[in-house]
């Protein structure tokens, strides 16, 4: 019995669906074209609370109430750049999952290219120093040599 179990749960758990972070369907705008729209906006928006979901797919309360405002946004007729400059001047740059390329973000977008380059360079300069020609041998340093290998 107990291994039926453990079967039933580890099976249940492969071919559960994904689940959605909309817990109750009063949530949901009843146009579904609209729907769709606060859910493409949502899954632009950073939840404050666990920092590496969308509000689309956190279960957070913080989530939820920002889900609510951007589908009283849409429903209202606000456009998809109007309700995105809305949370990004309410909550600032951090609530946008990619957030724009600016000034003051332009060293987090650069900052995997210049690693990039750096690491290229440090690999070039530890290669070349590994193929550079040794420097010839004194006489002293010939003649040890000579002496070692029994060549004298």
């Amino acid at each position: 019995m107990k291994r039926l179990s453990a079967i039933l749960l580890a099976a249940g758990l492969v071919c559960g669906g994904v689940a959605f972070a909309v817990d109750d369907p009063s949530e949901m705008l009843p146009n579904p074209a609209q729907e769709k729209r606060a859910e493409a906006i949502g899954a632009h928006l950073r939840c404050l609370v666990c920092q590496n979901e969308s509000i689309e797919d956190s279960s957070a309360p913080l989530a939820r109430d920002l889900r609510k405002v951007v589908r009283e946004q849409v429903a209202a007729g606000k456009s998809d750049q109007q309700i995105m400059d809305w949370m990004t001047q309410r909550y600032g740059e951090f609530i946008r999952l990619a957030p724009t390329f600016s000034l003051s973000t332009a060293l987090l977008w650069l900052m995997p290219l210049v690693a990039l380059i750096a690491g290229l360079l440090i690999a070039w300069r530890t290669a070349m120093r590994r193929v550079a020609t040794p420097s010839p041998l004194t006489d002293d340093e010939r003649a040890r040599l000579d002496a070692l290998s029994g060549r004298e």
